[in-house]
């Protein structure tokens, strides 16, 4: 469940910076599609880092050493 949850906020943010790529490529610079696109995926990005440090502080994810 947890890994379904990282990987739906990692496909959101990559549909986020894709739809902000196309918004910028078609809009020339006309509306604020883009800008708001950006401003998602950042929000997106945060909140994912959030819930792993909260999933950490509370045992829920349990980080493990590189080469253990």
């Amino acid at each position: 469940m947890k890994t379904l949850l990282v990987v739906g906020f990692l496909a959101l943010i990559l549909y986020n910076l894709g739809a902000a790529l196309y918004y910028m490529l078609t809009d020339r610079g006309e509306s604020k599609r883009a800008v708001n696109a950006l401003t998602r995926r950042i929000a997106l990005s945060i909140a994912l880092i959030g819930l792993v440090a909260i999933g950490i502080a509370t045992g829920f994810i349990e980080p493990h050493g590189i080469g253990a």
